[in-house]
């Protein structure tokens, strides 16, 4: 019966609805370019090599994040100090930065003139260069390396603190603690984070611009620009962004049948105390790991807001009316994301998610502008559009921080929902949204931040009078008002971090974390 129950509720007409109209926002837009450019268009050489670029960079980004991801999170799981939730919030920061913000930073550390280099000079070593391959994996892992971190570590926080009370009555080893409770969830919540962020590298687009360094690191989403901007081929980009989505799709599939296993069941909320890794070899290594990730991940952020400081007094009023602007988006897309989320939140709807950021936000967006024109003045719908966009590029995230949560609380919870007779909304009220209010806040956070720091669909419908603080950020970067540029990029850092921060923070039930 409780079977029937999950069935249901997967089966539910809001579960419906919400899939339709995802559908509907990522394949309509294709239509519409395709209509408009008369059919598919052909990929010449270039477009092969950018694909096999895009492939090999997106494989080794997401290895390398989820790899590293995998001792940083254990040791922030294992491990209470003072401060360590802000480390944790701090650390999530990268994620949610503007790409172009971020590049900044990173180029200010590992750049020709930046400090690592700084460093090697001194040390009479051979200096690195930022730019290639290896700089648009480095940038990558900078920005996934914090999401790969929550997530596992949300998978961590979900093992009851009485699985770890019985692997130590029983007494045993660290490693045998690893196999028989780590290990378990690593198999079922490491493929979704590695499907996420394949994806997400799939549509790289700043970052292989700015720092690929050549024809031959151009990826997808670079071919597609080229075909859209300079050839005008709406064929070859649809085609292009066809494929870049058959191959999101395909690696959420795979995700989905490696990630298949079950939770570990209810508990009763309290704070897991963990007896494996009382050593003081084990205390160094988790130590290191936390001090290794927090300088790799920090020292940009630094970086940027130093540079940002001065700039703040430099701002006009025109910025201080786009950063309201952006409030107003990311409020508004989250609560659209959010209420998109919950109901798909179970594995086929994680896969109909994928679809957000697997399409290319640039047909996307052309899709959307040929779809609106005949009807109304796409620029007056400028920020209307953008809060829905940024909503649907978000909704990959918030369902796979949501759908395990889901599933494991539908499970466990929906025989007993079914004996009692709860109805749909007294078990929305009463035990659904209670149990999932910890990656609840971790998934509005973080869709209202990436929705703060967006540039994307409103570079397209820009309106001259009205404009949000990252296209504020890069206009005032093109009249060469860099230091009033720098101070607006420090203001949409605090922003989308305090966004994030205070969802977060609410969100969180009897953890640090």
């Amino acid at each position: 019966m409780a079977s029937r129950a999950v069935a249901l509720s997967r089966g539910s007409a809001a579960a419906w609805l919400a899939g339709l109209a995802v559908a509907a926002l990522t394949l309509g837009p294709v239509a519409a370019v395709l209509v408009r450019a008369g059919g598919w268009g052909d990929l010449g050489p270039g477009d092969w090599q950018a694909l096999r670029f895009t492939l090999l960079q997106a494989l080794a980004s997401a290895g390398a994040s989820v790899a590293l991801a995998v001792p940083v999170a254990r040791a922030l799981a294992r491990r209470r100090f003072r401060g360590r939730g802000a480390l944790v919030a701090l650390m999530g920061a990268p994620f949610i930065l503007p790409v172009i913000v971020a590049v900044l930073g990173l180029i200010a550390v590992f750049g020709q003139n930046g400090l690592a280099n700084a460093a090697l000079r001194a040390l009479g070593l051979p200096e690195m260069t930022i730019y290639g391959i290896h700089g648009v994996i480095l940038a990558h892992v900078f920005f996934n390396l914090p999401l790969a971190v929550r997530l596992l570590l949300q998978g961590w926080l979900a093992i009851p603190a009485e699985r770890f009370r019985l692997t130590a009555s029983l007494g045993l080893s660290p490693w045998a603690m690893f196999r028989v409770l780590e290990a378990p969830m690593l198999l079922r919540i490491a493929p979704g984070a590695f499907a996420v962020i394949f994806v997400i590298c799939l549509s790289s687009f700043a970052v292989a611009l700015t720092l690929g360094g050549g024809p031959r690191a151009t990826t997808v989403e670079l071919a597609i620009y080229q075909a859209v901007r300079f050839d005008f081929d709406l064929g070859r980009a649809a085609l292009l962004s066809v494929i870049q989505l058959a191959l999101a799709l395909t690696a959420g599939l795979v995700a989905l049948r490696l990630g298949a296993g079950s939770g570990f069941g209810a508990g009763l909320d309290r704070v897991a105390r963990r007896w494996d890794g009382r050593g003081r070899l084990a205390r160094l290594a988790d130590g290191l790991w936390i001090v290794l990730a927090a300088g790799f991940l920090l020292t940009p952020l630094a970086m940027v807001a130093l540079r940002g400081l001065p700039g703040l007094t430099a701002m006009g009023p025109g910025t201080w009316e786009a950063a309201l602007n952006s409030v107003t988006v990311a409020l508004i897309s989250t609560a659209l994301c959010i209420a998109w989320a919950l109901p798909l939140a179970t594995r086929g709807g994680e896969l109909v998610g994928l679809a957000g950021i697997a399409l290319s936000p640039l047909v996307l967006g052309t899709g959307l502008f040929l779809i609106v024109r005949p009807y109304a003045n796409p620029f007056a719908l400028a920020l209307p559009v953008t809060m829905v966009v940024n909503a649907l590029v978000a909704l990959p995230f918030a369902l796979r921080i949501l759908r395990p949560e889901a599933e494991a609380v539908r499970a466990d919870y929906g025989r007993l929902a079914l004996a009692l007779g709860l109805t749909r909304m007294a078990w929305l009220r009463l035990v659904f949204l209670p149990r999932l209010r910890r990656p609840l806040g971790f998934a509005a956070g973080l869709t209202a931040a990436l929705s703060m720091g967006d540039l994307g669909v409103i570079a397209l419908f820009a309106d001259p009078d009205r404009a949000t603080l990252p296209l504020q950020v890069y206009r005032l970067m093109g009249s060469y008002q860099m230091q009033a540029a720098a101070g607006a990029a420090l203001l949409l850092l605090l922003l989308s971090f305090g966004a994030f921060w205070i969802f977060d923070r609410g969100g969180r039930v009897n953890a640090d974390a």
